[in-house]
């Protein structure tokens, strides 16, 4: 039985016109996001015979393909949930008059304003080598608000840090689009960011128990 499993959108494809258009939503959820899906799976299945036979030769690989295909499906999760049209209030800065006061102060204690935090998040995504992902993260131990970078569906990522908004600059994610100008992508995925569930995720994030004392 499948353990993970491709998740709805939590919108129809044409929501985040004219930021990206419904055939790359189409395109990025139905195929490329099943797919990492699929290679989750499958990577269990094979550690599961693996085990079952006592048979490690490819574990190396096999716990690789896992990392990949995992992260993947996890990041794209937050992705879908991470944007919004701008009929649904898509796109801005969070503010305390929208309810999310608590994450804005929090990206101005880290980053020392969000003008700050936006070029440093846009340039963490632009800048990944090959394909990747900026991320703005939740450190447990700080109680802080980092910047990451993901290469691929791995990379400079701080242990126990709990994604809460994520780009993705992966080519699959624009270039129907947006050809191979990743910058001006990105900068239009800020006109989509849902800073509503951004908020929700922070806020979790934070009840979490960390698992090392500062």
């Amino acid at each position: 039985m499948a353990i993970y499993t491709l998740p709805e959108l939590p919108y129809d494809y044409a929501e985040l016109e004219p930021v990206i258009n419904p055939q790359i939503i189409e395109l990025h959820h139905d195929k490329h996001h099943a797919a990492y899906v699929k290679g989750a799976n499958d990577t269990l299945e094979q550690l599961e015979e693996a085990r079952d036979k006592e048979q490690w030769g490819s574990i190396n690989g096999l716990e690789k393909n896992l990392a990949f295909h995992l992260s993947g499906h996890i990041l794209h999760s937050i992705y879908w949930h991470n944007m919004t049209g701008k009929k649904n209030g898509g796109g801005g800065e969070p503010l305390a008059a929208d309810g999310v006061g608590e994450l804005a102060d929090a990206i101005t204690a880290s980053f020392g304003s969000f003008a700050k935090f936006r070029t440093q998040l846009s340039k963490a995504a632009a800048t990944t080598q090959g394909s990747g992902w900026g991320v703005l993260a939740y450190e447990p131990v700080s109680g802080r608000l980092i910047v990451e970078q993901v290469y691929d569906h791995q990379g400079n990522v701080g242990q126990g840090s709990v994604p809460i908004l994520v780009f993705d600059a992966w080519e699959h994610a624009f270039y129907l689009q947006y050809k191979n100008q990743k910058v001006d992508f990105i900068e239009a995925m800020w006109e989509v960011v849902n800073w509503q569930d951004v908020a929700r995720r922070y806020a979790r994030a934070k009840e979490r128990t960390p698992l090392i004392d500062p």
